[in-house]
């Protein structure tokens, strides 16, 4: 359904460092960059998320956030803790959420700009 989603971001250097960190966890890499954006995705080389420099760039409002696959528990809790590492912001540490069904297991951070994530990962594991 969604091509991309790109994100505002102040300072593009500190939130680039902050989401090569967390989102290496999760099997993504930086597929593109130049002066004003860079581009993360798979191996492919199609950008799933993009950072856009905005001298101005605020964050969505409350019940906004973005949610990352992750490919394991183990990558939920690399992520969470690579993330905090880069500069994030705990909002939920790495742990199972039944509130949102049996086997659903993530982690919760902001942003160094204030925008909402989360890792997940909905399986049992064993």
């Amino acid at each position: 359904m969604l091509h991309h989603i790109s994100l505002g971001v102040r300072d593009l250097a500190h939130a680039s460092a902050f989401y090569d960190a967390a989102l290496s966890a999760l099997g993504f890499r930086r597929v593109f960059e130049d002066e004003t954006a860079v581009g993360y995705g798979l191996i492919d080389g199609q950008d799933l998320l993009c950072l856009k420099l905005h001298p101005d760039a605020a964050p969505p409002g409350p019940g906004f956030h973005l949610a990352f696959s992750a490919s394991s528990r183990s990558a939920v809790d690399v992520f969470h803790a690579a993330a905090l590492r880069a500069g994030g912001f705990d909002n939920g540490a790495p742990g199972l959420r039944p509130e949102y069904g049996d086997n659903y297991y993530a982690a919760f951070l902001v942003d160094p700009d204030g925008h909402r994530i989360e890792a997940v990962i909905n399986i049992n594991e064993s």
